[in-house]
């Protein structure tokens, strides 16, 4: 069964296919992209697919990709989830974004420590990971605040728009 997560604010919940468009304007999104590694998705059907892929992932106990919502509001903010999870070696990627007009609300932070402790106390990880573009400075003193450590750069990592950047 897929875990419902809440917060003070928020609910993280399973992404559906009617979260499809809402979906689409975030990942369309040269602002919420900059720092992604994705080129842009542009439409639906393809959006319904990466659903899919997220659930089948979760079946496999590969990954886990929550949508973020507002408590008492419907439709979601943004997502949040492990990806690159391993069971064997108890470590997982956490990766998430918002749509811009939800940055600078403090909602990042309070999703991340959620799934953070989620992960650690539930999913019995032992180590969770984040790959940040090193000028993403909002998401790499988001990660630092609540207990992350920058462990080295990681050179020509991460492509956005054929070029390549250096990621934390």
């Amino acid at each position: 069964m897929f875990p419902i997560l809440e917060t003070k604010r928020l609910v993280l919940r399973e992404l559906a296919e009617g979260d499809a468009l809402d979906l689409l304007k975030c990942f369309s999104n040269p602002d919420v992209l900059r720092y992604y590694g994705q080129p842009p998705l542009t439409n639906t059907d393809q959006v319904k697919q990466i659903i899919r892929n997220f659930s089948k992932n979760f079946d496999e106990k590969r990954g886990i990709k929550w949508g973020i919502e507002l408590k008492g509001k419907d439709g979601i903010i943004g997502t949040i989830g492990f990806q690159e999870w391993f069971h064997e070696h108890k470590r997982a990627e956490l990766s998430y974004a918002l749509f811009p007009n939800y940055w600078g609300n403090g909602y990042a932070t309070e999703a991340v420590r959620k799934v953070i402790y989620y992960g650690f106390n539930e999913l019995d990880l032992s180590r969770i990971g984040a790959i940040v573009f090193i000028e993403n400075k909002a998401s790499n003193k988001l990660l630092t605040n609540i207990g992350f450590k920058k462990e080295g750069i990681l050179r020509n990592y991460m492509y956005q728009n054929d070029v390549s950047f250096d990621t934390n």
